[in-house]
């Protein structure tokens, strides 16, 4: 299996976590792959027209897309039930705090293309801080249940809260999360003791 790869992205992050966590990460073979806003990358555009990352390319050529399904797939290569519950009421319970964290994180890459990216005549603030709010606003929730979530085994959800913060360290390193969470900095300091969320670090901003 390919796994089109960037350490910046904290969606690749979310799949390394699990794949080193589920035992697959010797299975994957990672390919480095460059998107951004504006930028044509007609190759990767031929193996998915909306050019996110990252994408799962099977051995049979098939692809799996989005990291949320990736992690899915995985999951039920290592034997299903690890990272997202078979059944019950903790399964939808983890699903849509995935999709809250996901959420979460499309807002913050939003607010780093609209201040890194945009041209700064063009930068519109208000639309900024709406996202800014969406995800800032999502820690406090989190902030609630990050005690409950360490009381579990690990499962996605946990692991998308960890591409979460780590993203905020890397690209919002002032923003000053631990301060205004101090339960969500003791979740991700006890979660920093797994070697799967270490070695998945973002690089030096």
């Amino acid at each position: 299996m390919k796994l089109t790869f960037s350490a910046a992205s904290p969606f690749v992050r979310k799949v390394r976590i699990a794949a080193i966590e589920l035992g697959l990460i010797d299975r994957i073979e990672f390919v480095p792959t460059t998107v951004a806003p504006g930028t044509p990358n007609d190759e990767y555009s031929k193996i998915t027209p909306v050019k996110k990352l990252p994408v799962l390319i099977l051995d049979n050529g098939e692809v799996v897309l989005d990291s949320y399904v990736i992690v899915e797939y995985l999951d039920d290569l290592a034997g299903g039930g690890k990272l997202i519950p078979a059944s019950g009421a903790l399964r939808w319970k983890i699903k849509a705090d995935h999709s809250l964290l996901q959420g979460m994180l499309d807002s913050m890459l939003l607010c780093r293309y609209e201040a890194m990216v945009r041209p700064k005549e063009l930068f519109w603030k208000a639309w900024a801080d709406d996202h800014w709010s969406r995800a800032w606003n999502g820690m406090a929730r989190f902030e609630q249940e990050a005690e409950a979530m360490l009381a579990r085994p690990l499962d996605i959800a946990q692991i998308s809260l960890i591409c979460v913060l780590g993203y905020a360290d890397f690209r919002f390193a002032d923003c000053g999360w631990r301060k205004a969470y101090p339960k969500l900095d003791a979740f991700h300091q006890k979660m920093l003791e797994r070697p799967s969320v270490k070695i998945s670090l973002p690089p030096a901003a």
